[in-house]
């Protein structure tokens, strides 16, 4: 049997983020600066989604054709779609169009968005006849010929419950060599890859839950023979963890990081985690192995407004010492923010830009908040969306309606947060280390004589003292207490709720 994996990257979607519902890049607001931080992002070439080479390993096991087709009709008896949001309208376009050129044809969707607008789209694509699968598309290992036999439109088809039994991602149909995240690393092609799926944790506006809110993992030994192969199958030399809460279960990533560490090449690779889940041990072991860059949600200052869509907030000065202590240990931070809360006004937008202008990571992602389909954010903000035209949920535009702002008026903020950010002596002083790796030696300080050379690389120094505190002690607090702290927040006459931080 042929199947076509249909795909797209129109609206410059990037489908394996926002937890399968997709990003865009970065559009470029604010000028001729904006214009020059859009023509950076836009030197990435992102892999397709990691589902995708899930599933091109896993047709290829059940012995069928499998073909990889973005925006082209070749012939199949099987046609599997995992729209994006960005590319959810040009996708029912091509199924019309694959049903008008192949009528006995099979279509099926899969991925978030199918699950998260599944009614809406059954009826939308009755005419066309095509089948929603609710659930992980992996499955298929166990479910394609059920799946085929079905008279339903809507099928599920249920989780992974052990990752272990998945054969290793396919990457040889999707043109891997042009691969490329530069913001995490500088040595390429780059691939995805899974050590855990799922989140613990309650964000509301959060699509990594709209299927379970629990985490499973895969052994530590089939991660690092998964990078074996990908090494020598595919030449990959650096490594994107797709996990939300990488390091959630320590043991495990510890060993991941020793596995990785002993590889006879030296790799690069990056993480996605909370910054209370990252013991200083742990960092520095994953630093040891290749660890290059580590992505962390700050999301914003404002606590209260964290606990409203319940997010459990950190405290700042975690925050301010986990992103120096990564600096000196030579580990590039990306970190998240979000603007445009419904409730959000100009002074909300200017506190969150002056947090990260005084944290100062690696790179700063502002993005505007987006109501997700199927999560319980985009239900309770229901009246308050103002456009349902998902090719604008980019995470850069806004689409809802604010009580304080207008649209216009956010999307002006959200590009100075990108310009006001980027353009200033401080952020290149701080992170030139970081963004010109072969500079390190030149801009850091010397090991100190005491130290252990066997026990860090080149690049880091793990034993120099760590970065002072607020309250100007030597230590590293990014793992103690409770991350459900009393709140710092004083709530002002309901025009605006004022963090009770310094910010510089």
């Amino acid at each position: 049997m042929k199947t076509v994996l249909f795909d797209s990257r129109v609206n410059d979607a990037q489908k394996d983020f926002a937890g399968g519902m997709g990003v865009g890049m970065y559009p470029g607001g604010g000028g001729i600066r904006g214009k020059l931080l859009r023509r950076l992002y836009l030197r990435d070439y992102r892999p397709v989604a990691l589902n995708f080479a899930y599933l091109a390993a896993v047709l290829r096991d059940l012995g069928h054709t499998v073909v990889y087709a973005e925006d082209q009709f070749p012939e199949g008896d099987v046609y599997i779609f995992n729209p994006s949001l960005l590319t959810l309208n040009h996708e029912i376009n091509q199924i019309s169009q694959v049903r008008k050129l192949s009528p006995d044809a099979q279509i099926w969707l899969v991925g978030s968005v199918a699950y998260g607008l599944k009614g809406a789209l059954d009826e939308r694509l009755q005419e066309y006849g095509c089948k929603i699968l609710i659930g992980e598309p992996e499955q298929l290992l166990k479910k394609f010929d059920e799946v085929f036999a079905s008279d339903q439109s809507l099928i599920e088809i249920g989780s992974v419950q052990n990752l272990d039994e998945l054969p290793f991602p396919d990457w040889s149909l999707f043109n891997h060599r042009r691969f490329k995240i530069r913001y995490d690393f500088w040595r390429f092609p780059t691939a995805f890859i899974q050590q855990s799926r799922g989140c613990t944790f309650k964000c509301n506006y959060c699509p990594y839950i709209m299927v379970e809110s629990k985490t499973r993992f895969r052994e530590p030994a089939s991660v690092i023979d998964e990078i074996k192969y990908g090494i020598k199958q595919f030449g990959f030399r650096s490594f994107k963890f797709r996990d939300p809460l990488f390091g959630l279960d320590r043991k495990r990533a510890m060993e991941v990081a020793e596995g990785i560490a002993k590889l006879p090449g030296k790799i690069q690779f990056s993480v996605e985690t909370r910054i209370d889940l990252m013991r200083d041990e742990t960092l520095q072991a994953l630093r040891r192995a290749g660890l290059t860059s580590i992505t962390v949600g700050i999301e914003t200052p404002n606590d209260e407004m964290l606990r409203k869509y319940q997010r459990a907030p950190i405290k700042d000065d975690r925050q301010r010492d986990f992103i120096a202590r990564c600096r000196q240990l030579g580990v590039r931070t990306v970190a998240g923010f979000m603007v445009g809360f419904p409730e959000d006004t100009a002074q909300n937008i200017r506190w969150v830009l002056d947090y990260a202008r005084k944290l100062n990571p690696t790179y700063a992602n502002f993005n505007v908040v987006t109501p997700y389909p199927g999560t319980a954010f985009y239900d309770e903000v229901a009246n308050q969306i103002d456009t349902h035209d998902y090719s604008q949920y980019s995470v850069y535009y806004p689409v809802m309606k604010y009580k304080h702002l207008t649209a216009e008026q956010v999307s002006e903020l959200h590009a100075q947060c990108f310009t006001k950010y980027y353009f200033r002596s401080r952020y290149f002083k701080d992170n030139a280390a970081l963004l010109w790796p072969w500079l390190r030696p030149l801009l850091m300080p010397r090991p100190q004589s005491g130290s252990d050379s066997k026990s860090h690389t080149p690049e880091t120094n793990p034993h120099q003292p760590l970065p002072k505190t607020s309250d100007g002690g030597k230590r590293l607090s990014i793992l103690t207490g409770n991350c459900h702290s009393k709140s710092e927040i004083e709530v002002g006459n309901g025009q605006s709720t004022t963090p009770n931080r310094h910010v510089a």
